[in-house]
């Protein structure tokens, strides 16, 4: 358990290895709470585009319930190739640049999270951190471009001191809608948990093999 704690940075205000996060433009996030200076992330630009501020609604754990499985291992192995490929000829960036991008926003050592009911477990090999969490609101994250975003925010309320204090979920959804994948920041400081731009580890359900993660990648 040490040495997850350890590995993953759990400790106050620091941000956690499995936060999701990309870089753009600087904007500002703001709830009931207060604002902070925050950066636009390659995981929440989607969200704008597809869902009014109106529509939000509040979402519960079940629907990230499963057994999911980071990309990154992928990634680095060379199974994503085809996808930095698609993204080279769509964006600014050469394959291989989009490589090095997404393999610092995907990194991390957590290989697995498991999600049942309140109960999370965070696997790093044979190493498990557990909690039970419980709902925290939402941050509606608001950009200098005019795009935003939202965080889904969760408490841990009892488990191991190597499991986060606070977990967030983005999946470019704002109403409650089983995910696909999604993309989670975490921190024991919850300010801190809505800074990270970095790291965003990304989680794919346990089921899909190596063929229907770039399926899915592709299709996106």
């Amino acid at each position: 358990m040490n040495t997850l704690s350890k590995t993953l940075g759990f400790g106050v205000a620091v941000s956690c290895v499995l936060a999701f996060a990309g870089s753009a433009n600087a904007g500002t996030a703001s709830d009931q709470k207060g604002s902070i200076s925050h950066t636009q992330t390659a995981a929440e630009t989607k969200t704008a585009s597809d869902a009014k501020k109106d529509d939000i609604r509040d979402r519960a754990l079940s629907d990230w319930a499963g057994v999911w499985q980071s990309v990154y291992p992928y990634l680095m192995d060379g199974t994503l190739e085809p996808v930095m490929a698609k993204k080279a000829t769509k964006g600014d960036k050469s394959a291989a640049e989009y490589r090095a991008y997404y393999e610092a926003g995907y990194k991390t050592d957590v290989n697995r999270i498991d999600i049942n009911g309140q109960y999370i477990r965070f696997f790093r090999g044979k190493d498990v951190a557990a909690a039970t969490y419980d709902a925290d609101g939402y941050e509606i994250i608001t950009y200098s471009s005019g795009g935003w975003g939202v965080r889904y925010i969760f408490k841990k309320i009892r488990g191991d001191n190597a499991a986060p204090g606070f977990i967030a979920f983005s999946d470019h959804t704002t109403v409650p809608k089983v995910s696909d994948h999604y993309h989670l920041y975490s921190s024991n400081d919850r300010a801190t948990l809505l800074k990270e731009i970095d790291n965003w580890p990304t989680y794919y359900p346990a089921r899909l093999d190596a063929k229907g993660i770039v399926e899915e990648m592709l299709a996106h």
